[in-house]
């Protein structure tokens, strides 16, 4: 099966957003939806998440799924939108969200009323496990080493993977974030996404437009293997664990990552609003 993919690019965050359905029974699945936030004015916005319904309303589309590929460090997730105006969407993601809730409840020292199970979540994926939405197939490909809870969603002759891996002049996702291998995203490239028929589309989570490029999102299994510029298939798990590690060090923090990852770890939910009616977001210091 070749599903339909529509894509929408937030310039703010570099994030792909993809509606993918099938053109005859109309079922539908969103992957990565952004909710707009402004840090200056902590301000939240739809634009991104009213662009994404007109499109589903104008297509007649059934949405069922909400996927996340993991929880983003660099935009908030606008899963609660769609869950407060389709009823019956479900968001899900992979199982190993609660090893990052473990993690970044330490971090931001949440109270024991955060919960890390991934019961903010309506399904929590397993790995190679099929999920049916309609006439759509999803077989969950867990692809750790970004964050130990990524996930690529396999629909049909198409991919989606997140932050795993990039347009072959980009090259993969960062390691350096709290729980992240190098090592574990190696073999995640290597053995899983790489063992796909070269034909398989991938579909990116971020395009950086290195050198100024037009927008890019769509890649193969085989241009991957061929020309990724920083794991192709003859690239040693030892090459590439020096780069990540040499780069990764002098990377700057996502300009979103204290806000988007404690509202992502929880399903895109704010925290419970206080006596004001205001809900907050916690900042720790580090002097």
């Amino acid at each position: 099966m070749k599903p339909t993919v529509h894509t929408f690019f937030d310039k703010d965050t570099w994030t792909l957003t993809y509606v993918v359905f099938d053109p005859t029974t109309k079922d539908a699945v969103l992957i990565d939806p952004v909710w707009d936030y402004d840090p200056a004015s902590s301000k939240l916005s739809q634009k991104s998440f009213n662009q994404t319904v007109n499109f589903i309303k104008e297509n007649n589309l059934k949405l069922h799924y909400v996927l996340e590929t993991h929880a983003h460090a660099d935009h908030i997730s606008g899963a609660t939108l769609f869950k407060q105006n389709f009823p019956t969407v479900k968001v899900a993601i992979g199982a190993r969200i609660t090893e990052v809730q473990s993690v970044f409840k330490g971090v931001f020292n949440f109270d024991d009323s955060y919960k890390t199970d991934g019961s903010q979540f309506d399904v929590l994926l397993k790995d190679n496990s099929i999920t049916k939405a309609g006439s759509l197939e999803i077989k969950t490909i867990f692809t750790p080493g970004h964050t130990p809870a990524c996930s690529s969603f396999l629909i049909g002759d198409a991919l989606f993977a997140g932050d795993a891996i990039f347009m072959p002049d980009y090259g993969t996702g960062r390691c350096d974030f709290p729980a992240g291998s190098a090592e574990a995203l190696y073999e995640s490239v290597k053995n899983k996404i790489y063992s796909l028929p070269d034909s398989t589309r991938v579909f990116v989570g971020h395009d950086y437009q290195p050198d100024g490029r037009p927008v890019a999102f769509e890649s193969t299994v085989g241009d991957e293997k061929k020309f990724n510029i920083q794991l192709n298939c003859e690239t040693t798990k030892e090459q590439f664990v020096n780069f990540r590690v040499n780069r990764d060090s002098g990377l700057a923090a996502p300009r979103l990552l204290l806000q988007s990852v404690q509202i992502n770890i929880y399903g895109g939910s704010l925290a419970k609003p206080e006596n004001n009616g205001v809900s907050y977001l916690k900042i720790p210091i580090q002097a």
